[in-house]
């Protein structure tokens, strides 16, 4: 027997092996939920911790940040084949689409880096169609649609996946501004699946609007359980994208888009490998076909009752250790509108438990084991999707929580020293970033020890509120523009008419910051580099 056959022989073999067992938990087929996961998992971390990086419980499901979710036994081993042979990727990415399709049972589909690659890739099918030269255009929007219009309840961070080829995002917040909005212009409707049902027009009507506009649908149901047929194509919708990193478990960096077999058709042609605005969007053969056994598994014999019932079964383990700990109160949930996951919701009484929901986050990322969490800010709860984590993890969880919960500090009020000074009034910051900085306005509202105002930035606006003890100043605010949210962390000291500190940007990193008192009827310094609200008086 040759070698190849051999190879393939136990390629096979592998598979059965894999699927053996019948059921979803006895083929540990999900995120390591079973014994049969452990044997395709690496035999220790060192992967990670040779160049410094220390793996965690992932107690946040499938967040991007978080990695996503632990890939599936049977997408590792695709990839692995994928990564021994040379193909066209052309011919690859047709082939799959194809596949894909029949799957979702819809006219055409293509798989993509990540679903917001997907969400880029129909912008682009949309505005420049198949035509190569208008194809080598973009981002150029000359000449061709440049608007996209988006009910107020879908807009989101995400939407920069489709305002990165330079369209003007058009928000609606009622059916008769949609139908006003509809011009030549519209060069696509785009949604947020698990918003739609929140918005005064519905899909439906969307669908038979922007036809008479040559404008087609776009819907991003990244989070959700994909579903053949698709419950959007069958309501109309010209394209749908989803990940395949979270529910689907397949690859982080893969992602679907399904639909209407011209728009998919242009959508490749936009993509990698074509020169094409696209082609930073690259999807690997490997991921391709780690991607397809994704959804070839998630579509076909994989349970959505089934994993659900698994997960809440789960977080009851975790529940029945955890809510015994005095000065805890827990809330099993189901999942919250179309994110598959349940949720388990924990608070705790801040004179027993003497931690903020950030303080215990910090210290079980940095104690063993080292535990991820949604637990932020100065809140004393949290929530917890389980549907990231294998089955050994979970009692390993509880015990860990009740430890930690149990030999919690008590909470000593803090000493609020009198204000060294009335920073009431207007102060003009300035926010040096590792690279760049920028000019912002602070208007403080000093009683006491409390602090509230109103921050104004280079594009967005936000409330103020923090506090002051002696001259330690600490507060936060978000900047919201459309659908921007950025958040600011400031701690700062006065000295001498003056405050200055760092600055915590979240997942921007670090920065320092130096604010000071305005004169008014004195023209603010502009910093040449930006403009707008923020550098004018």
């Amino acid at each position: 027997m040759t070698k190849a056959r051999l190879r393939k022989n136990r390629a096979r073999l592998s598979r059965r092996d894999v699927f053996r067992g019948g059921g979803l938990a006895a083929a540990g087929l999900l995120a390591g939920t079973a014994p049969a996961a452990a044997a395709h998992m690496p035999a220790s971390p060192d992967v990670y911790t040779r160049i410094g990086v220390k793996p965690f419980i992932n107690l946040t499901a499938a967040l991007t940040i978080n990695g996503g979710l632990l890939t599936l036994p049977n997408v590792r081993e695709a990839m692995d084949e994928a990564s021994y042979f040379s193909v066209n990727m052309d011919e690859l990415l047709e082939a799959a689409g194809k596949r894909v399709a029949e799957l979702f049972q819809c006219e055409a589909a293509m798989i993509t880096s990540g679903a917001a690659g997907a969400l880029t890739h129909a912008t682009s099918a949309c505005l420049a169609g198949s035509d190569p030269e208008r194809i080598q255009q973009l981002p150029d929007l000359r000449g061709l649609r440049s608007e996209v219009i988006m009910p107020r309840e879908s807009r989101n961070m995400y939407d920069l996946a489709i305002s990165a080829l330079g369209v003007t995002m058009v928000t609606v917040d009622s059916r008769e501004e949609f139908h006003r909005a509809l011009s030549h212009k519209t060069a696509m409707i785009a949604v947020l699946g698990s918003a739609e049902a929140n918005s005064e027009i519905r899909l439906e009507e969307m669908v038979e609007a922007g036809r008479r506009y040559g404008a087609p649908v776009l819907i991003d149901a990244s989070p959700e359980w994909p579903q053949s047929p698709d419950p959007y194509i069958l309501r109309g919708a010209d394209l749908v994208a989803y990940s395949g990193g979270k529910i689907c478990a397949g690859p982080q960096c893969s992602g679907f888009l399904i639909g209407r077999k011209d728009l998919i058709q242009a959508a490749r042609m936009n993509s990698a490998p074509h020169h094409a605005f696209g082609r930073m969007m690259k999807v690997g053969k490997e991921e391709i076909m780690g991607a397809l056994a994704a959804i070839e598994y998630t579509l076909g014999e994989r349970s959505h009752a089934k994993e659900a019932e698994k997960w809440s079964g789960w977080l009851r383990r975790i529940d029945a250790k955890v809510k015994h700990v005095p000065g805890i109160t827990t809330a099993l949930k189901p999942p919250p509108g179309k994110n598959p996951h349940p949720v388990l919701e924990v608070e705790w009484d801040a004179n027993r438990i003497g931690y903020t929901a950030g303080e215990l986050h910090d210290h079980l990322m940095s104690t063993e084991p080292r535990i991820q969490t949604h637990a932020e800010g100065e809140g004393h709860s949290f929530s917890i999707r389980i549907g990231n984590c294998r089955e050994d993890q979970i009692d390993l969880v509880a015990d860990r929580l009740v430890e930690v919960f149990r030999s919690a500090p008590q909470r000593k009020p803090a000493r609020q020293l009198p204000p060294a000074a009335d920073i009431s009034g207007r102060w003009d910051a300035e926010i040096s970033f590792v690279r760049g900085s920028a000019r912002h306005i602070l208007h403080f509202d000093a009683k006491g020890n409390r602090l509230r105002g109103t921050h104004a930035g280079q594009r967005g606006e936000g409330e103020i509120a923090g506090s002051i003890s002696g001259n330690q100043v600490s507060f936060r605010s978000q900047l919201i523009h459309d659908a921007e949210r950025t958040g600011y962390v400031f701690d700062g000291e006065i000295q001498n008419n003056e405050i200055a500190g760092d600055l915590d940007l979240g997942e921007y990193g670090k920065a320092r910051f130096k604010a000071w008192r305005h004169e008014y009827g004195r023209p603010v310094q502009e910093d040449p580099s930006v403009s707008g609200k923020a550098g004018k008086v």
